[in-house]
């Protein structure tokens, strides 16, 4: 009878518990890191890492691809001054290019974070390979796959400029006055000024001729 009763339990709240399971993992952000082709410090390799885990070692012209969990991740090079950290959102893609700094003693990687379009641009040179897979340490997260972007980088947008609008607080049947010709020549405006002088002196001798008294 106990064994009936333990089936007929499982049976039913067997569904419930499934019911309560969480959904699948959110869609994960991709982070590709690359290094430009150059003699200058060819011959070094400098580690990368992630959350202080080391993903690879940096080969001169190369690049490897690093899938993460969207959230707060930090990365950097075997220069501790610099690095970048990183919001990653999901499905999203972000660039990290790799340098070399000189050093005292040799040279040091730093990080250097690019635009997505300038980004996928740089890392489909015909310079660039995959990384070696004998550089890779975490080999759970970094793939060496040949990258091929099926989706173009968005592209930049212009805002559009917004027209300034009449301003509606003026007084019913005002018009704005607008200036289409060029300015009238200083000449002119002498001209005019001149005009006005002989016109006071006229009249006031006018008045003058009025007010006095003959003799």
């Amino acid at each position: 009878m106990r064994i009936v009763k333990l089936a007929f339990f499982l049976a039913v709240s067997t569904p419930f518990v499934f019911a309560q399971q969480p959904a699948a993992s959110p869609q994960k952000a991709s982070v590709y890191v690359y290094r430009y082709k150059q003699f200058v410090g060819s011959a070094l390799s400098p580690s990368v890492y992630c959350d202080e885990v080391q993903l690879a070692r940096m080969e001169n012209g190369r690049y490897f691809s690093v899938t993460l969990d969207p959230g707060q991740h930090t990365f950097r090079s075997n220069d501790s001054q610099s690095g970048v950290q990183l919001d990653l959102q999901p499905g999203q893609e972000y660039f990290v290019r790799v340098e070399i700094a000189a050093g005292m003693m040799k040279g040091h990687g730093r990080l250097i974070l690019t635009a997505p379009e300038q980004g996928r641009y740089e890392l489909q040179s015909s310079k660039l390979k995959p990384l070696d897979a004998n550089k890779v340490s975490d080999t759970s997260r970094v793939s060496v796959a040949e990258a091929k972007f099926d989706k173009p980088a968005p592209a930049a947008t212009l805002k559009p400029a917004v027209a300034k609008q009449p301003s509606t607080d003026l007084a019913p049947g005002h018009v704005d006055q607008v200036v289409l010709s060029d300015p009238a020549p200083e000449s002119s405006d002498q001209a005019s000024l001149g005009d006005a002088a002989r016109k006071a002196r006229q009249k006031k001798a006018a008045a003058d001729t009025t007010t006095t008294p003959p003799q």
